[in-house]
């Protein structure tokens, strides 16, 4: 399954690669929210699953001088953007990235340590079939009072019609499909792991924003 995914996203993006960031930042709306309310104390951990070029872990690491990065993405062709990148921020030291599949991978084999403070994934559970298992990993990566942000494609009930389904119609060009059912998904794991859960949906509903906090 790894193989096949990482051979769809790089037909993906093998070209897009060189234009994700510059085209992206136009309707990924809510990733600089993400990195404003993920709020690491120093010293922590963090780890992105689905880091594409690394733009929000460079952003984070930037903002947070003393926090150690981390990210896993399926696509190599999209990993060797990220490490040009965090080589030219000047982050190697800092920012580590893996290849691997956000559905099963081994945090300590790929970067001798299995728990996180704060995991965060942006705007790819849309792009992933089975986007439940990728919580469950994420839930069970946090350490205790750790935390998993999350920041997708919302509902749109605050858009016109018109928008909510021309943008459906677009986004499953690039098999992308908005997770309708995630604020009930998270709530359920929520309540499994007495954990706290908070749900935002900021742009009108354009995107969907949510925290879930383990108890200490």
């Amino acid at each position: 399954m790894t193989v096949a995914a990482t051979a769809m996203m790089n037909r993906i993006y093998r070209r897009q690669r060189y234009i994700y960031d510059v085209t992206r930042r136009y309707f990924l709306l809510g990733r600089d929210l993400l990195v404003d309310r993920i709020a690491p104390a120093p010293g922590d951990r963090m780890l992105e699953i689905g880091c594409g070029t690394a733009r929000n872990l460079i952003v984070a690491a930037t903002r947070y001088p003393d926090v150690r990065c981390f990210g896993i993405d399926v696509s190599t062709e999209m990993l060797v953007s990220a490490i040009r990148a965090i080589a030219r921020a000047g982050l190697s030291s800092r920012v580590r990235v893996a290849h691997a599949d956000a559905t099963a991978f081994d945090p300590h084999q790929l970067f001798g340590t299995a728990r996180f403070e704060r995991v965060f994934i942006s705007y790819s559970l849309s792009m992933i079939p089975a986007w439940p298992a990728v919580l469950d990993g994420a839930i069970e990566c946090l350490t205790p009072g750790g935390e998993l942000h999350v920041v997708d494609f919302g509902g749109q009930r605050g858009l016109p019609r018109w928008f909510h389904d021309l943008l459906r119609r677009w986004l499953a060009l690039f098999h992308v499909a908005p997770r309708d059912n995630l604020e009930g998904a998270l709530a359920e794991r929520a309540h499994r792991f007495d954990a706290t859960l908070t749900i935002e949906r900021p742009y009108r509903d354009y995107a969907q924003y949510a925290r879930l906090r383990l108890p200490v």
